[in-house]
């Protein structure tokens, strides 16, 4: 069974972090139920293949932005988990930052709670290449 911080890690990286939708594809595979939800601040996608989908048109936004986790993974019973992340282009201060909470069922997700959380810390290091 995948722990919930490997499933935190897969999905902020080869999800949201990916740029080819044929490995999207494949590591939403492994990592969404059929049926998972994802739900962020513009929406509520349902299915793997439409959260494929969504993740696609977000990368496409800035297709340059790495996503870099600040903190550990929080992991509740092996249930639930969050992690705080910020993204931005390689050598360059953060832009965003956000927070993504799932919900696991049977070593997958079964759903993904979005959260933004504002403007990074003007302090924070830069985003690494």
């Amino acid at each position: 069974m995948v722990d919930i911080a490997t499933l935190l890690e897969r999905n902020l990286q080869g999800i949201f972090g990916e740029g080819d939708e044929a490995l999207r594809r494949t590591v939403a595979e492994e990592i969404f139920h059929e049926d998972a939800v994802f739900v962020e601040p513009h929406g509520t996608y349902r299915g793997r293949e439409e959260i494929v989908r969504i993740a696609g048109v977000i990368r496409a936004m800035h297709p340059e932005f790495k996503y870099t986790p600040i903190a550990p993974a929080e992991v509740l019973h092996e249930e639930a988990g969050r992690m705080r992340w910020v993204s931005g282009s390689p050598g360059k201060a953060p832009s965003y930052a956000g927070t993504d909470f799932i919900v696991a069922r049977d070593g997958r997700i079964a759903a993904i709670y979005l959260f933004f959380d504002g403007q990074p810390d003007p302090t924070s290091p830069p985003i690494p290449a």
